[in-house]
């Protein structure tokens, strides 16, 4: 998964000397499991250090390291709720909406462009509000 991915463009962007890498991690990451499967909070959090270290350890060969951690996005998993349940996670966001696909690629987006080239080691909440930390 992500440390192979990550493993596998390292070593290329060391040679270089640059490189962005952009993990997908998930609010379940810094809230524990919010979903069925027990082991996808705790999953996430590891791709949260994995991130973390990573930007430890690559930055001395300019390679930027960073995360996007996004909640409740009108994805194929989000259109299997309830109605209910669709109602209650809006409720709790701020911004009384879903997420929209477009919006955590936009986060992706600028992670990896020249306007983050000072951002390492972060996890970018792409949440509406959900969590602020």
């Amino acid at each position: 998964g992500t440390f192979n991915c990550c493993k596998a463009v390292a070593g290329i962007m060391k040679q270089q000397g640059y490189g962005k890498i952009v993990n997908i991690s998930s609010i379940a990451g810094k809230l524990g499991d919010i979903t069925s499967a027990p082991g996808y909070g705790p999953s996430k959090a590891g791709v949260d250090a994995l991130t973390k270290t990573l930007a430890r350890q690559l930055a001395q060969y300019g390679i930027n390291v960073n995360g996007v951690a996004p909640h409740a996005i009108e994805t194929e998993m989000s259109a299997q709720w309830s109605e209910e349940r669709r109602r209650e996670i809006i409720a709790s966001i701020p911004l009384r909406r879903l997420g929209k696909p477009e919006d955590v690629a936009e986060a992706v987006l600028f992670l990896a462009s020249d306007e983050a080239s000072f951002i390492t080691g972060e996890i970018l909440d792409v949440n509406g509000g959900a969590l602020m930390d």
